[in-house]
């Protein structure tokens, strides 16, 4: 209920009823907080209480009560271990940071130098940013990561972290080849 979370109760989607496989016939969104959280489907009834007095599902299962969404990235192009053609081909993923937007996104070949990748035009702080950059590939087996940083100036950690309490962490590295 805080001003500007821009939660929302969702009835419908597109002019029409909320399809079943989105949550008919309610379903809550609160942008920023991962779906465990914030992401309610099939709501049928609520109750008014405090969130310091209530123990929600997942909550009860060892996850955060809180879990804000991390600055992250993703590589979609190439996928893990996918054969590509050596010389010149163009990687591409998204990233996000909810409520703060994406300042840059970089990627490295093998542990060499990270380099920056072109953005899509931001559409909002809140939405995915498409990316890309263009690679050199000898050919052989090539190891790629990918960093985000937000437009706090917080680049996103290398640190792995599995997605229980709060959401996972860490650079998405994949392994693929370039072939001759």
């Amino acid at each position: 209920m805080k001003p500007d979370s821009d939660a929302l109760l969702a009835i419908g989607m597109n002019g029409e009823p909320l399809p079943a496989e989105h949550g008919f016939p309610v379903r809550m969104v609160v942008p920023g907080l991962y779906g465990f959280v914030s992401a309610t489907k099939w709501l049928v009834d609520a109750e008014l209480t405090t969130f310091a007095d209530f123990d929600a599902y997942w909550v009860k299962r060892d996850w955060a009560r809180r879990a804000l969404i991390k600055t992250m990235s993703r590589i979609d192009r190439p996928k893990a271990f996918e054969q590509v053609p050596a010389g010149r081909f163009v990687a591409a993923g998204v990233a996000w940071a909810q409520h703060k937007g994406i300042d840059k996104v970089e990627v490295r070949v093998d542990g060499g130098p990270w380099q920056a990748t072109a953005l899509s035009t931001e559409v909002n702080v809140d939405t995915w940013r498409m990316w890309r950059a263009e690679l050199e590939l000898p050919a052989g087996s090539h190891t790629l990561e990918v960093r985000a940083t937000d437009r706090t100036g917080y680049t996103q950690t290398s640190e792995r972290a599995e997605p229980i309490p709060d959401g996972a962490a860490g650079w998405h590295t994949i392994v693929f080849t370039a072939r001759p």
